[in-house]
């Protein structure tokens, strides 16, 4: 999916539908929307073939600052899908290696990490985190290592995830534990991707 397509889905998330005036208002009037936005211009600069590749450096400075403005750590090169909803934001940290579909949504202070371990033969084994499309994260949850995330699933506010989840499941706990089963994913205004 290119940026501009995925900018597309993510104002959709935020608004309902798409049209430049929800893009623009959201842009001007939503911290977690506008870091959003910077992240796929920097996204569309670096895939671009043209002269929009040499607006790169500009682009990366407004996402540190549209990053800081949001208090959030949020790297525009973390691989992530269209229709990407921030609900308040602050303390977000989303580590470069993880990767999100589409339609996911992620509250406030909710980390997706890295994890290091050593290995029996004592070589290192690092992992990021997959959240597939459709995924809820509540506030304060931990997802860290080389987990997945299955498709609409639910993560409970303050879990903390080091094994995957099936799809449709909802987790809460710490450790993280399975509660539901075949749950109906909650995706407001979801994109059409």
């Amino acid at each position: 999916m290119s940026p501009w397509t995925a900018l597309k889905a993510d104002t959709h998330r935020q608004y309902g539908r798409y049209s430049l005036s929800c893009l623009l208002k959201g842009v001007l009037t939503r911290r977690n929307f506008r870091v959003v936005c910077t992240m796929r211009l920097c996204q569309g600069a670096a895939a671009s073939k043209g002269p929009l590749r040499f607006a790169l450096p500009g682009f990366k400075v407004l996402h540190r600052l549209a990053a800081h403005g949001a208090a959030m750590d949020f790297p525009w090169r973390a691989d992530i899908g269209g229709g990407l909803a921030l609900t308040h934001g602050w303390g977000l940290v989303i580590n470069q290696g993880a990767r999100i579909g589409n339609n996911v949504t992620l509250f406030h202070g909710v980390t997706l990490g890295r994890r290091d371990r050593i290995a029996p033969d004592g070589e290192r084994v690092t992992g990021f985190p997959t959240l597939e499309d459709e995924v809820w994260v509540g506030p304060h949850a931990i997802i860290v290592g080389g987990v997945t995330i299955g498709r609409g699933s639910r993560i409970g506010g303050g879990a903390f995830v080091t094994e995957d989840v099936p799809p449709y499941s909802v987790v809460s706990g710490n450790p993280a534990a399975v509660v539901r089963s075949a749950c109906t994913p909650d995706v407001m205004n979801p994109a059409p991707v």
